[in-house]
């Protein structure tokens, strides 16, 4: 790699990633009468396979993987699955994507895990109590043996490895000085951590959490770690608009997303940038940033179709 944020152009040639990511700013009256500017970082148009946050962590581990088989986690509706076969399909890389749910293995695949396979991803189910503990050694060792990957890269699930957290460093560093709050959606909270610290002297970054639970702050904190040896940035973490937990939406948040999609004339994914989108209108009602201010709320990814 050419650096520790970002692949080498050899590593992933012809992927040809739109970076920086387009910076738009919105008129939104439940902005403006906060006097609170709203920019969007449009990570959504990144590359039309690996979209958003999923260029920004996969691509370094794509380069560590130097054509090896990548063998990752997801659930059965996984961003982070479809992108990783995605990559596999246009790099030549043979893929394994290990699904969460062993008794989704004698059922039809649903059209997630059917682009998975039509990319190329080989697909592995395990029981939910491994999956569990998919990151105990032992158990780890166990997956891959009955994967037929014992060989394998290994992508965490979400890919939130000190790799990633490295290349979404690189967020932080094209939105610095551009907004006083970078917001964005957090699953497994890589790209929060990178984002944080890319940001720099000045700026904050926001975390919106999609599970419930409130185990992420430490999570984030050994992220930090990993990948830069101490926790780096300004950030925190708002629990309150994760709307049941991770895969759930209810018909407020829905109404939300398409009344944002008429307004604005962009297509909100429901289970991640809605519900950052809600959270920001909220704070913002609530007079959570200073008049005056900048927010830029970073869109990782777009519905699936």
């Amino acid at each position: 790699m050419t650096s520790c944020d970002d692949p080498g152009p050899d590593a992933l040639t012809g992927l040809r990633p739109r970076l920086p990511s387009p910076l738009q700013e919105v008129t939104d009256g439940r902005f403006e009468r906060r006097g609170v500017r709203l920019l969007l970082k449009r990570d959504d148009l990144i590359h039309p396979d690996l979209v958003g946050n999923k260029w920004r962590k996969l691509a370094p581990n794509l380069s560590a993987a130097a054509g090896r088989t990548l063998l990752t986690f997801g659930g059965a509706y996984s961003n982070h699955l479809r992108a990783t076969a995605a990559a596999g399909r246009l790099l030549g890389l043979d893929t394994v994507g290990v699904v969460r749910g062993q008794e989704l293995a004698g059922r039809p695949l649903n059209p997630s895990l059917t682009r998975c396979a039509a990319d190329g991803m080989r697909l592995h189910f395990v029981d939910r109590s491994t999956y569990r503990r998919k990151a105990e050694p032992e158990t780890l060792t166990a997956v891959l043996r009955a994967a037929d990957a014992e060989d394998a890269y290994v992508v965490p699930e979400g890919g939130s490895n000190a790799a990633a957290v490295r290349g979404c460093r690189r967020l932080g560093r094209e939105l610095a000085g551009r907004a006083d709050v970078a917001a964005v959606a957090c699953g497994t909270g890589g790209t929060l951590a990178g984002l944080a610290a890319g940001l720099g002297a000045g700026g904050r970054a926001l975390g919106v959490p999609v599970l419930k639970g409130g185990f992420l702050s430490g999570d984030i904190r050994a992220l930090q770690r990993e990948a830069f040896g101490g926790p780096r940035g300004d950030w925190s973490l708002d629990d309150r608009f994760h709307f049941g937990g991770y895969g759930r939406t209810t018909p407020e948040l829905e109404a939300f997303a398409a009344d944002f999609e008429q307004r604005h004339g962009i297509p909100v994914e429901r289970l991640y940038v809605a519900k950052l989108l809600y959270a920001l209108v909220a704070l913002a009602e609530e007079g959570a940033f200073r008049r005056g201010s900048t927010v830029a709320a970073v869109i990782t990814g777009r519905p699936f179709t």
